[in-house]
């Protein structure tokens, strides 16, 4: 069984390698992104695996079916970069729906704590010998009101840990979690209440954006953006223009709009064309990190290894996955039938 992976970094392959072996599958590594230029690659691969920023569009599935590619592997959870709609009827998409959710909601609460406690400017300070205290002043997380918006594994474990450091918590999901003692609450009431609002939630055509110049200017004044999603929840400009009036009071991102042709590459001796990123990146009470939330040995462990299922699911059990996205019956992750018959 032959798998073209694209988008491939160092720390990939380790696992898929050894997952692979095991399973009898040969991954053929490729570093460049798939795309309607690289889809010539998939040549004689019976499936491909793709990653966050990989563009499978319409014109690249087109691309897949007539080299006879039957499988679209998603290493992640997201996949508003796929065009499932397209695929129905020609390809099959299947992907990680949970790999390690403690990896990101933990990385959602480093990255507000080292923003309200000022812990990355104390380390270049120190590192300088400057061991002044001076603009260094944060506050407590206790008692302060978090709004959290997607209560799905990350959300839920990212308000666990909320809860500990003694927050209120309110949230907002369109389909909310039965029985789970949240809070849920309007968008509206949400940001208006809440000191600090964090995303946890899928990109979709109604998602888009969400976070644009009319809710932010509902906020609070002051209030800290947390986004550890997808990038273009979030309208970059509106936000930008959001911190300069001081409504915002600071941003933490591990994902940015416009992060396919920048994050995962080494540009520190280049100039960044991306006016609105850079100009982020210079306000000093924004924090970017480059989609690294999912990056610890856990996820990349189980990453690989659901991955792998994936793929062997659907070679060897006639089609069926239980990780498949389907547009079958128009609702992709929350498929109405039983896992009893190939969606197509």
């Amino acid at each position: 069984m032959k798998v073209a992976f694209f988008d491939t970094k160092p720390y990939d392959r380790p696992s898929f390698e050894r997952y692979g072996a095991e399973a009898g599958i040969e991954f053929k590594f490729y570093e460049g992104k798939l795309s309607s230029d690289t889809v010539e690659l998939a040549n004689g691969a019976d499936a491909v695996c793709v990653f966050v920023n990989d563009d499978v569009n319409a014109e690249v599935i087109d691309g897949l079916y007539e080299r006879g590619v039957k499988l679209i592997a998603l290493r992640s959870a997201g996949y508003n970069n796929v065009d499932v709609r397209h695929a129905f009827g020609k390809i099959h998409v299947v992907h990680v729906p949970a790999y390690s959710p403690y990896s990101v909601a933990e990385h959602a609460m480093a990255l507000l704590l080292t923003s309200i406690r000022r812990i990355h400017k104390a380390y270049n300070r120190t590192r300088e010998f400057n061991f002044s205290l001076s603009g260094l002043t944060g506050f407590d997380l206790h008692g302060k009101t978090v709004g959290v918006i997607g209560t799905g594994r990350i959300g839920r474990i990212f308000i666990d840990i909320c809860r500990g450091f003694g927050m209120r918590v309110l949230a907002y999901d369109k389909f909310p979690a039965k029985d789970s003692g949240i809070e849920y609450v309007s968008l509206e009431e949400l940001y208006r209440n809440s000191d600090i609002i964090s995303l946890h939630c899928p990109l979709t055509e109604e998602s888009h954006h969400m976070i644009g110049s009319e809710a932010i200017a509902a906020m609070k004044k002051g209030v800290i953006l947390v986004n550890t999603s997808r990038g273009a929840l979030v309208d970059a400009e509106a936000l930008l223009e959001g911190i300069k009036a001081r409504q915002v009071g600071a941003a933490c991102l591990d994902v940015y709009e416009e992060e396919a042709d920048v994050f995962f590459h080494d540009f520190s001796g280049h100039i960044v064309s991306d006016d609105v990123l850079a100009r982020l990146i210079s306000m000093p009470n924004v924090i970017v990190t480059s989609h690294q939330a999912f990056l610890t040995e856990e996820a990349l462990n189980n990453i690989a290894e659901t991955t792998v299922k994936n793929i062997l699911s659907y070679f060897e059990n006639d089609g069926l996955c239980d990780n498949e996205l389907c547009y079958r019956c128009g609702n992709i992750e929350r498929c109405k039938k039983e896992r009893k018959e190939r969606c197509f």
